[in-house]
């Protein structure tokens, strides 16, 4: 299967693993670097997270349309890269709890420009009948960086001991390298699909050419972003619990493993079947996990509760992509990303203002029973809205 998928799937891939190891360096170790380093409240945690996904989010619908009226994805996925990269040295320099939010603002900002038009380019490039195994091979490769980067966050901290900055510093250095990859290696699609030759416009009435099967999918990914939140809460629920300072960004390395493990694989069974129902599996596995997480008072049941959110995540994220990408008229791909990122950014930023309200108000436990809820109603909706759907 994997030598049938093109070779700019494989280089967006790497693209993606070395972007995210640089992230997840700093990533899995902010909240405590907010809560203990800055003073940072859950609230503010919270809120910093939540703004931080909804601005990417945001960004995304207008870059994907520039790239279905322009057809240049590549010089847009270029320019997100590149502002991700160029964002990653002010975290080490940063003296306050507004630096941090501006970084993470524009590091968003940068993760916008580039995603729409780079998960449009794939399925330009990419046969229709090999979407999900595109689509779940590319968040495999991203997810690999997700766990590479706290591991090496972990190894910075004990060998710096526990030097913040050092390890900010450091993770600069991948972040260049995936902007380098983009410049030298991603070409464009070389010869459009059919349906993709009709010419895009930037306009509001183009919104008509997306079916109902679209719409249905962007409803299934905006409930299920509902029923989670920000990882942040995560590493903060391990920290409540015991886990030393230095192994913080272990429950990321945990939760990325699972994620990197199964999304390939989940992606490449629901080609040719309805992937409905491996997200609807990923649902009851996220409603275990978060109340694992609810109710534990130990580690390792928690560390449970991380697998199963992993797990979670492979069985649905990918799959959410392939869905947009089947349903989404072919001339307004970037367009069909944009929206389907809008709409989940926002939805995330409800979901992670909610979580740090909780917390601070009720405490964790509460926090992830409520997030068992949601994804409760979400499970219940998604039943419904497949009944009879091919």
């Amino acid at each position: 299967m994997l030598r049938r998928l093109p070779r700019g799937v494989i280089i967006l891939g790497f693209v993606s693993m070395l972007m995210d190891i640089s992230s997840e360096m700093i990533h899995g170790l902010l909240p405590v670097y907010l809560s203990v380093g800055l003073g940072a409240s859950m609230m503010t945690i919270g809120v910093i997270e939540g703004v931080a996904e909804a601005t990417g989010a945001i960004v995304k619908i207008f870059s994907g349309v520039m790239s279905d009226y322009f057809r240049k994805r590549k010089f847009l996925v270029g320019i997100g890269y590149g502002m991700a990269a160029l964002t990653k040295p002010i975290f080490p320099m940063a003296q306050s709890i507004d630096w941090i939010f501006g970084a993470r603002f524009l590091d968003r900002i940068g993760k916008g420009i580039r995603g729409a038009p780079r998960d449009a380019l794939i399925a330009d490039i990419t046969p229709r009948e090999l979407h999900g195994a595109a689509y779940g091979l590319r968040q495999s490769m991203d997810t690999v960086g997700a766990f590479v980067g706290p591991l090496l966050a972990i190894t910075f901290m004990a060998l710096g001991g526990d030097d913040f900055r050092l390890v900010f510093w450091i993770a600069v250095i991948p972040g260049f390298a995936a902007w380098a990859l983009v410049i030298f290696g991603v070409n464009e699609a070389r010869e459009p699909h059919a349906d993709s030759a009709v010419p895009a416009r930037i306009s509001w009435r183009e919104l008509r050419h997306f079916n109902a099967a679209y719409w249905a999918a962007i409803g299934v990914a905006a409930a299920l972003t509902l029923a989670r939140f920000s990882e942040a809460f995560l590493i903060l629920r391990a920290q409540q619990l015991g886990l030393a300072l230095t192994l913080a960004p272990l429950v990321l390395v945990v939760m990325n493993i699972v994620y990197s493990a199964s999304a390939y694989p989940a992606g490449r069974i629901s080609d040719g079947r309805n992937r409905l129902h491996l997200i609807a599996a990923g649902l009851i596995v996220l409603i275990t996990g978060d109340l694992l997480m609810a109710f534990s008072n130990n580690l390792y049941v928690l560390t449970l509760g991380v697998v199963l959110w992993g797990l979670h995540m492979g069985l649905t994220q990918g799959l959410l992509s392939a869905l947009v990408a089947d349903t989404a008229p072919e001339h307004l791909r970037g367009t069909g990303f944009g929206l389907f990122n809008l709409i989940t950014g926002i939805v995330m930023l409800a979901a992670s203002i909610i979580a740090g309200a909780l917390w601070q108000g009720y405490g964790a436990n509460v926090t992830f029973a409520a997030g068992a809820v949601f994804a409760a109603l979400s499970l219940f909706g998604l039943v419904w809205l497949g009944r009879g759907r091919p």
